[in-house]
């Protein structure tokens, strides 16, 4: 296979980690070396000759499912792992976005690449081709059943063997939060026009492709960096607070993390964005509100509920690189030497690796995570909106009682966090028997990973909302400065730390000058689309 330029090279499996498959997510482009795709080539002659020896093997030689009983004649199974990708593609739009389909196909190869599914090189460098001419098939965000990913896996196996859908091209330029609900184009077409044909499928490979959680997988690391960035950006607006409210350092005290290095890390992180608190003289002429010896408890809690949420993401990192590394095809093929037959190159053993309880299970412990970040950011905005806290004109009014001032902007991230708050519900319980009995334990992981990104983007909203409001007090703050330029942020009005400061500038532009009543659903749009982008992503 010949590398592009600049494309990531994998050498071993390991070389397409989390991390490796944000990148392909991101548009990078993939080449697997020569070495491994002999060693794909050895691993797949090895499962060939134990399929010729064994005796019956699930999804390969019988149906599957409540089906497996049924063997299948040798016409039967020729059809067979081509067949599988058809009745079972019972999904429709929403479809997942470009990058989370990029992530998912990655995460497939990823698995592929232990050997365990004795998956071809031809297969392996499909999807490797797909990745490469931005060909992303149309898999289904929601309604895709349980019981492990078939019907997610089918859709994405049949435009490998020509029976899918792929996105349009056109549809593939955005990555929106829920999803995309664009055309899709027939796959034997999309393939002619990108120069490739439908592959057929050898033995085991279409049960192979419907194996595992590589669907959930891919999303844990996506929703991983959004929580990531979530957490950051709540750590620069709450620093950016207790500069304008003037508000007491005391709960950032290195000494109050004893005991917890996350803790330590969240307060030293908004103690360095916030700078040096202000004197009492500077204090009381900067914000006579501010003579308080506590700040709100929204305020105090926000390192708390950041450390905490840092740990969240640590322990599902973790269970992303179980369910990376670990055995999650089934019936997977594993080396023969602890075989009874010493002649054995190998046995085929069926696993519970498709269940993703162990990633759902985390996924639903960071949207509760994540839904405490948005509601502590709703609720210090309300804060914001009191003058006796900020000293400011009341619900950050450029002309009280003539003006609304930010009062409404309040209530939207109320009704964000309420809506949070109403879809809180684990999704990791609860069974429900399907395949008439013989599937009758599921995880729902692939709908606790949608879950959990959704609940990111609806943080950021929240967080755009309380943004918009710090820029109201930054800008108000200025105005009561000699001097000041009419509604924009004046620095030299309130100083601020240099890092805190070019933030707080990038923000400024993003929206239009002034502090009178304008339709802020436009600024919050633009804020939403602000932190989208990265911005303060890198503050912890």
């Amino acid at each position: 296979m010949t590398a592009h330029p600049g494309a990531l090279v994998i050498d071993t499996p390991a070389d397409l980690d989390a991390a490796g498959i944000l990148r392909v997510a991101d548009g990078v482009r993939l080449s697997l070396s020569l070495g491994l795709l002999h060693t794909l080539q050895s691993r797949r002659a090895l499962v060939l000759r134990a399929l010729e020896a064994a005796g019956p093997v699930y999804g390969v030689t019988t149906g599957m499912g409540a089906a497996s009983e049924i063997r299948l004649d040798a016409a039967a199974q020729a059809l067979h792992q081509n067949t599988l990708m058809l009745a079972r593609a019972v999904g429709s739009e929403p479809w997942l976005t470009p990058v989370e389909t990029r992530a998912v196909i990655a995460a497939r190869l990823r698995t592929f690449l232990t050997g365990d599914a004795g998956a071809s090189p031809a297969l392996c460098s499909r999807l490797v081709d797909l990745l490469n001419a931005d060909l992303l098939p149309a898999i289904p965000r929601t309604g895709i059943g349980t019981a492990g990913e078939i019907i997610p896996l089918a859709h994405l196996g049949g435009c490998v063997t020509g029976s899918g859908e792929f996105l349009r091209p056109s549809e593939t330029g955005g990555t929106g939060e829920s999803g995309g609900t664009g055309s899709t184009i027939d796959a034997t077409e999309a393939l002619a026009a990108a120069g490739l044909t439908p592959l057929e499928l050898g033995p085991k490979e279409g049960v192979a492709m419907l194996e595992g959680v590589p669907v959930t997988a891919a999303l844990a690391i996506l929703a991983s960096r959004d929580a990531l960035a979530v957490a950051a950006q709540s750590a620069v607006i709450v620093a950016a607070e207790l500069v304008v409210v003037g508000a007491t350092r005391d709960p950032l005290d290195a000494r109050l993390a004893r005991g917890d290095n996350e803790l330590g890390d969240a307060l030293a992180a908004i103690r360095r964005l916030a700078g040096e608190p202000l004197t009492a003289a500077e204090a009381d002429a900067s914000n006579p509100a501010a003579a308080a010896l506590q700040a709100p408890v929204s305020f105090r809690v926000t390192g708390h509920a950041i450390a905490h949420h840092s740990r969240t993401v640590s322990s599902l990192d973790r269970a992303i690189a179980r369910a990376l590394e670990g055995v999650t095809d089934s019936p997977a093929f594993v080396d023969g030497a602890a075989s009874a037959d010493p002649a054995s190159v190998g046995v085929f053993l069926g696993t519970a690796g498709f269940d993703g309880f162990d990633l759902a299970a985390h996924l639903d412990a960071l949207r509760l995570s994540t839904i405490h970040l948005a509601e502590l950011s709703a609720t210090r905005l309300h804060r914001m909106l009191d003058d006796r806290i900020t000293s400011l004109p009341r619900q950050l009014s450029a002309q009280p009682g003539l003006n609304a001032g930010m009062a409404a902007v309040h209530k939207r991230a109320v009704g964000v966090t309420h809506a949070m708050v109403g879809a809180a519900t684990p999704v990791s319980v609860g069974t429900t028997e399907t395949s008439l009995g013989q599937e009758d334990a599921q995880s729902y992981s692939v709908e606790a990973a949608v879950r959990a990104i959704d609940a990111g983007g609806s943080a950021r909203e929240v967080l755009a909302c309380e943004l918009l409001a710090v820029m109201q007090a930054v800008r108000l703050r200025g105005l009561a400065a000699a001097g000041a330029t009419e509604g924009v942020m004046d620095a030299a009005a309130a100083p601020l730390p240099p890092e805190l400061a070019a933030l707080l500038a990038a923000a400024d532009a993003a929206l239009p000058a002034g502090v009178a009543d304008r339709p802020f659903g436009r600024d919050i749009y633009a804020l939403a689309a602000l932190l989208d982008s990265g911005w303060g992503a890198n503050a912890l």
